[in-house]
Formats: C-alpha cells, structure tokens, sequence
C-alpha cells in the first residue's frame, strides 16, 4: 500500500511533535518533512513532493496565506489542510476561494485528523462543521447581497456609481440629465434597497461589489 506523503508546517515545535506523535503510528501514513514557516516548505519541496500538507496560517517569514498562494500556482497536484486556531469568516472565505482542500481547528480529535487527512487524498474536501457552517452563512450572505445589486435599476446604479466617486448632488443632476429632487429620490431609494445609512455606507457597497472597476 503506498503511503500518503504528509508535510506538517507549524511555527510551533510542539504542536508539530503532537501531531506527529499522533500520526507517525499509522500505516498508510509518512512524515515527509517538517517546517516552520512558508520558506522551509518550499526548500522541502526542491527535493520532495508530499500529497498533502498540513498548514498552520500564522507563521514567520511566510505566512501560511502567502504559501498557500504559491503552491497552487506552482505545484496544482499538493493539496493543502488548514489545520489553525484561526476561524474568522473572512479568513475562511480567503482560504476558500484560494482553493484550499480542508479546514481543521486545532481541538480537533485525531480521529477527525486521519478523516480528513484521507478524504483529501481520495480526492475530496474535508472542512469541520465549525468551518463548514461559518463559510455557508458567508456564501449565503454574499448571494444576497450580489442579488440586491441585481435587483438596481440601471439608473440607480449609475447615480450610485456617481456617488461613489464624490460628485454632489447637482453635479449628478447635470451629468444624468435629471432633477436635484429626482436625483435626491434615488438617493433615497439606495439607501432602503442597500440598507445602509448614509453616503459612506453607498461607497463602501460600492467598492465591495466592484462596481467602480
């Protein structure tokens, strides 16, 4: 049976022992290398190529983000667990997008670990229910509010493009060929649609939704 290559990068050096106490017994299973930061990963793989690597994100010199970006553009067939304290939605949504194959907290048990670990290799995803939960309210909100601008009139749009790129009211009554009232109106109407509560609220929408690119 051959074995699943496994690097383990963590900037702490008992955590890395935990782990590999924890998987050196497992016969389907190596321990490729150990690192502490993104470098020592990449020195690894000049001379070795594991399956998969288990990765803190909070590290030294390169971070597990940065690293994260680097194998998957250089090496498409190394797939990545998160294994970290770190569970912000907005760190697991980056991660997400960056193609990670898992998602593990550090309190997770071992058997969850060599779940995980296996699912991955067999071609799956593996993220734990804290993860997985955190990163569907966060797919849902975004699916919401991608339909509140869908549901924008094209006028509506535009002036709140204009807002965003500080032209006053009077300069987008002239620019759109409309009243200061009607202007005033959409304004108005923005605001309810967005549910935000003033001018800064428009452009800070706007920037997020790309509506100024």
């Amino acid at each position: 049976m051959e074995k699943i290559k496994i690097i383990i990068a963590d900037d702490h050096t008992m955590f890395i022992q935990g782990v590999v106490s924890l998987l050196e017994n497992e016969e389907n299973i190596s321990i490729l290398g150990k690192a502490s930061n993104g470098n020592e990963i990449l020195k690894i793989l000049e001379s070795s190529i594991p399956d998969i690597i288990l990765l803190d994100i909070s590290m030294p010199e390169m971070d597990g983000i940065e690293v994260t970006k680097i194998i998957k553009q250089q090496f498409a067939n190394i797939k990545i667990l998160i294994v970290s304290t770190h569970s912000t939605t907005q760190m697991i949504a980056k991660l997400t997008r960056m193609g990670v194959d898992g998602y593990l907290l550090k309190n997770a048990e071992k058997q969850e670990l060599l779940l995980a670990i296996n699912t991955i290799q067999k071609g799956g995803n593996y993220f734990c229910e804290e993860v997985k939960l955190k990163n569907d309210e966060h797919n849902a909100k975004v699916k919401s509010e991608t339909l509140q601008i869908t549901e924008l009139s094209f006028r509506e749009k535009e002036i709140l493009i204009l807002i965003a790129q500080e032209f006053t009211g009077h300069e987008i009554a002239e620019k759109t060929n409309i009243s200061l009232n009607t202007v005033n109106t959409h304004r108005r109407n923005l605001l309810s649609k967005i549910n935000v509560k003033n001018t800064a609220g428009l452009v800070k929408y706007a920037v997020e939704y790309g509506l100024l690119d």
